[in-house]
């Protein structure tokens, strides 16, 4: 790298636009603020790169649920500041929940390279800062509380890369206490967007092509608890499906407890929610759940799953699941695994207990050591590879209906309702951006592969 850099003459950043790197990390929700960050910089005149050499801004939008992602920033920040011997007048930016988290200590341990930072907060403050920046100063704005005017970012364009589907911010924060959890200290307590204003932008989103909708929160299933006059989830879905030309409906991610009968029975009613639901569990042992503050039993888990399989026998469920969580004994562990063997998750996204500062778990004094959980997560990850390759043999012989969202080397790429990549080899261009029936010859734990089932 130092030499390639070494090679590089610096940038005439004179009579040509300026360029933006942006690099995301984390979650969907990320995701979708990096998108509404792009709609922001195109609106300045900004161009996009996927080179950050040649960046006249650099921005790092950062995750801090585990300890992984944090490192992971701090070593991309220590490469990207050589952007500045390229570019002298370059800016580096980190926005999102470690910003969040960290404030100016963050900068401090970069060693103060760090020329703009906020939170998801304040997204919509971006204009703001960069002319600050552009000035020589420091553009730092953490804000302890989000503005009143946070969903105003919403009115800006967007800039999403996928031209069928789309990502829907409906709700932001939780209200939970779970013990391991740093979100309500970087994303805040629960905010449900409204209701018009989520119509609003699927409507626009369908005209512009859009089939498959996917609405996001931190607590997804909570949206409309905390309005003045509170609105149940299920009304929106319903509310949603009613827009002509939404043609698929996924949401993520839920709490169980707030998983109530009226959202599954709408689940079942209404035919565009798609054959799968990402459903986090945590543990299986009711004592570690309970430590963890999560307010549901293992039992109630269950529960919630045989109900979503009545109303959706097809259903494809995917789960989070913390593996050496402070206390975590062999017997705990074995409830864990006896919860992935009864609920049979298509995917499982599994993570060894890492401690976040500010957190009460982080303080417990039973740590379970690094070895115990890396040994238990390798017993899990055999387990669920089993289950996996079982399941996808149900796929063989079945019809599946894919969106189709891009071509490659002679194949038509696409996720089917029960979120599973298909692929059918096709130079039907024309098939982009429809839902098509496929029957499937074989299938892979990840991928599904067909053929049309007749003339489309």
């Amino acid at each position: 790298m130092e030499k390639v850099l070494q090679k590089t003459t610096k940038v005439d950043n004179k009579n040509r636009p300026k360029k933006v790197f942006i690099k995301t990390f984390g979650c969907q929700m990320n995701v979708n603020d990096s998108e509404r960050i792009k709609g922001i910089l195109k609106n300045l005149g900004y161009q996009f790169t996927s080179d950050w050499k040649e960046a006249d801004l650099i921005l790092l939008n950062t995750c801090t649920v585990r300890e992984k992602p944090d490192r992971k920033v701090l070593a991309h920040l220590g490469e990207y500041k050589k952007v500045k011997e390229i570019n002298p007048t370059a800016k580096i930016g980190v926005c999102g929940c470690l910003a969040q988290r960290m404030g100016e200590e963050l900068d401090k341990r970069a060693g103060g390279i760090i020329d703009i930072m906020f939170s998801s907060y304040n997204i919509h403050h971006l204009p703001q800062l960069l002319e600050k920046a552009n000035r020589g100063e420091k553009a730092i704005e953490i804000l302890e509380e989000p503005p009143k005017d946070e969903w105003e970012m919403f009115e800006y364009p967007t800039i999403r890369e996928n031209p069928y589907w789309a990502f829907i911010t409906i709700m932001k924060g939780c209200d939970k206490d779970c013990t391991y959890c740093i979100v309500p200290q970087t994303r805040g307590r629960e905010r449900s967007r409204p209701i018009r204003s989520i119509i609003n932008e699927i409507k626009e989103l369908v005209k512009e092509g859009v089939k498959e909708i996917h609405l996001l929160g931190q607590n997804v299933t909570a949206w409309g608890k905390d309005f003045e006059e509170p609105i149940p989830f299920s009304y929106l879905l319903y509310k949603i499906a009613e827009i002509d030309g939404v043609e698929r409906i996924r949401f993520t991610t839920g709490y169980p407890s707030d998983l109530t009968d009226d959202v599954i029975k709408a689940m079942g009613e209404i035919p565009q929610i798609a054959d799968a639901l990402h459903l986090p569990f945590q543990s299986g042992s009711n004592r570690i759940l309970k430590r963890m503050h999560r307010y549901y039993t293992k039992e109630e888990y269950l529960e919630k799953i045989y109900k979503l399989r009545e109303v959706k026998p097809n259903i494809a469920l995917s789960a989070d699941v913390i593996v050496g969580f402070p206390g975590e004994t062999e017997e705990d562990f074995l409830e864990t695994l006896d919860v992935i063997e009864k609920a049979k998750f298509e995917q499982l996204f599994s993570f060894k207990y890492s401690p976040r500062p500010g957190t009460p778990a982080a303080e417990y004094p039973d740590q379970v050591p690094d070895d115990v959980k890396t040994e238990r997560m390798h017993r899990l990850l055999e387990l669920q590879k089993k289950i996996m390759n079982q399941l996808a043999k149900r796929y063989e012989g079945k019809i599946v209906y894919p969106l189709f969202e891009r071509y490659s080397e002679g194949k038509l790429i696409g996720r089917s309702s029960e979120n599973k990549w298909v692929e059918v080899k096709s130079d039907r261009k024309e098939l982009l951006g429809k839902i098509v029936p496929v029957k499937v010859n074989k299938a892979s734990v990840y991928v599904l592969y067909g053929e049309f089932i007749s003339q489309i």
